[in-house]
């Protein structure tokens, strides 16, 4: 095999990379991401899983990567590991299919009828890459242009079988190459061979391809192929176990199974085969393999091994976990931002609701370090004071996390509506962040007047105490709205704001007067407007994310003009709301406060 003959191998190997790659993805894209919400949705018995693996890995052409997608929804919680189990199981069989793909390459030779030279490799291909060239000239619809990507994947992916095939024709009367492949002839140093080669690969259908090209020469025997069939099984697992380094416990149990699954597998065929042919000699170890016996041979020792197996699926489960256990210091509270996976971003359906999903605990979360920081006004506690400071420091981590994943999504491909809800969602963690930050300032103060001894007048604890009532209202009203998509009472949010503002001008009015009069001091004073100052603050922030929540349901206006709507006496009643807030929370004599901006 001269060096002409390598780097055409090469670039057959390369062609047939990207092919499959390019394919894969479009096919992934045409499908909108329905294949996997459709895998983690509907897998709930051993069997559902099985069948979606092997239907979602023939349709994107690789194991390693339905595989993968599972490893990610098992590290979000979305998905248990005996679902996950099941599934990897199935994309074991599905990833077979392409070996019956390749052989389209083997129709249509020199001796074949004109129809089915019309199928032969070079015809297929250039019929395909001219429809594909030309869909993506002319169509300027993503769909349709995703559709040409498959297009012309194909035809690439063909063009480079085709090419490998024709450089390694040589080697047939290459009596190197013919001693090198009898070594393979032992089934230690076959699976050893495949493994290698599928780990440096990364891909089993790439593998399998690459052997399919080989047996062109005629010199691949049945004796041969099937070990090294079974190490490109077990070195398919190497990207998934790769994948699962960074992952959470089960999600390390997920990708470790891949590994667990394939050498099971492979042990117990290659003994249960080799101490059969020991004793009964099978006539058929000397056959002469080609495209299709290599397709065959692929397929039933995938779909045999995954039948023997597939009732343990349990027993893997209890397996996984024995071998991976539980690590004690994983936090409760920081749980849900496993939901945002790196692995979800390539498809942008799973990673929008991934996100909503998080940043609704980011929301509970904030809800509850604002309701700890009022209860120290009234009894102050420093454990709770310390509970409010980590609460408002895993907030800050939500938002940095959240923030990093949804930039990271933009560069993705979305629809209209999925660019929309990633802009709201950066608007809302950013006020939801302040809230905390808030809290916080709420919870020093509390501090402050327990170790100084600060006292309010009766008359400014009684303000303050409606101040806070008023407070945890338009938290409620706005958590609860956030997480239900009850645009409703996220109207109700803005008039409630609004007297809101008129209670905190009127508190401090009060205030300078109580001061001018001497009946309360500088020190008391400063805490008091601080703390004015801060629930002032997350009144605005309330109103934010529940102009946030209307933009998103109800596909509503801009920031500036959905506020002025928001204002007015339109079908969500604004003035209603209004003053039945104001007559909750502003006393009769207080009339005036009513009357600024009240439309």
């Amino acid at each position: 095999m001269d060096i002409s003959s390598v780097v055409l191998l090469l670039g057959g190997v390369a062609m047939f990379l990207f092919g499959m790659s390019l394919m894969g993805d479009g096919l992934k894209k045409v499908a909108g991401n329905k294949l996997e919400l459709i895998l983690y949705r509907l897998s709930n018995t051993p069997l559902k899983g099985i069948l979606l693996g092997t239907g979602v890995t023939a349709v994107i052409q690789s194991s390693s990567a339905t595989s993968v997608m599972v490893v990610g929804f098992v590290n979000s919680s979305m998905m248990r590991l005996r679902q996950a189990i099941s599934i990897i199981m199935g994309a074991i069989i599905g990833t077979s299919v392409t070996g019956w793909v390749i052989c389209l390459s083997s129709v249509g030779g020199d001796g074949a009828s004109a129809a089915l030279k019309l199928l032969s490799t070079e015809s297929l291909s250039a019929m395909i890459a001219v429809a594909g060239i030309l869909i993506r000239m002319i169509s300027k619809k993503k769909s349709m242009q995703h559709i040409a990507d498959i297009l012309m994947g194909f035809a690439v992916l063909m063009f480079g079988m085709q090419t490998m095939s024709r450089s390694v024709s040589g080697l047939r009367t290459d009596p190197g190459f013919t001693a090198f492949l009898t070594s393979f002839s032992n089934p230690l140093l076959g699976i050893l061979a495949g493994f290698v080669f599928t780990a440096i690969l990364q891909s089993a259908s790439a593998s399998v391809g690459i052997l399919q090209a080989l047996s062109a020469t005629g010199l691949i025997s049945f004796d041969q192929a099937l070990p090294i069939i079974m190490g490109i099984a077990v070195g398919a697992s190497i990207p998934v176990l790769i994948s699962g380094a960074g992952s959470s416990r089960d999600g390390r149990r997920a990708a470790f199974s891949y590994l667990v699954i394939e050498v099971i597998r492979t042990a117990l065929f290659a003994a249960a085969f080799y101490i059969l042919n020991a004793f009964l000699r099978f006539s058929f170890m000397d056959m002469t393999m080609n495209m299709f016996s290599i397709a065959l041979l692929n397929t039933l020792f995938r779909v045999s091994t995954v039948i023997v197996l597939a009732p343990f699926i349990p027993l893997f489960e209890k397996l996984m976990i024995r071998l991976i256990p539980d690590d004690p210091s994983e936090s409760a509270q920081t749980e849900d931002m496993k939901r945002l996976e790196e692995r979800f971003l390539a498809y942008p359906t799973l990673a929008v609701e991934q996100t909503r999903l998080t940043i609704n605990k980011m929301a509970e979360l904030t809800r509850q370090s604002m309701r700890d920081a009022i209860a120290l006004l009234s009894d102050f506690s420093a454990k709770k004071l310390e509970e409010v400071r980590e609460l408002e420091g895993i907030v800050d981590r939500y938002e940095d996390k959240i923030g990093s994943y949804l930039m990271r999504l933009t560069g993705q491909e979305m629809t209209e509506t999925q660019n929309r809800s990633v802009s709201q969602y950066l608007r809302a963690i950013t006020d939801l962040e302040r809230i905390s930050d808030h809290a916080l300032n709420v919870a020093e103060r509390a501090e402050e007047i327990y170790e100084k001894k600060i006292s309010f007048s009766d008359k400014g604890e009684k303000e303050m105490a409606n101040l806070t009532e008023a407070i945890t209202q338009i938290l409620d009203l706005t958590i609860d709205s956030f997480l239900a998509d009850d645009t409703e009472a996220a109207y109700q949010v803005e008039p409630l704001e609004q007297v809101i503002d008129r209670i905190c001008r009127r508190m401090r009015e009060r205030h300078t007067m109580r001061l001018q009069k001497g009946k309360c001091t500088i020190v008391n004073g400063y805490v008091f407007n601080d703390l004015v100052s801060d629930f002032e603050r997350v009144s605005d922030h309330c109103s934010n994310i529940a102009i946030v929540l209307v933009e998103l349901v109800d596909n509503a206006l801009d920031v500036h003009e959905m506020s002025e709507v928001m204002h007015q006496d339109h079908p969500h009643h604004f003035e209603e709301y209004f003053n039945t807030f104001a007559a909750k929370y502003i006393k009769k004599k207080d009339q005036d406060l009513l009357q600024d901006d009240a439309e």
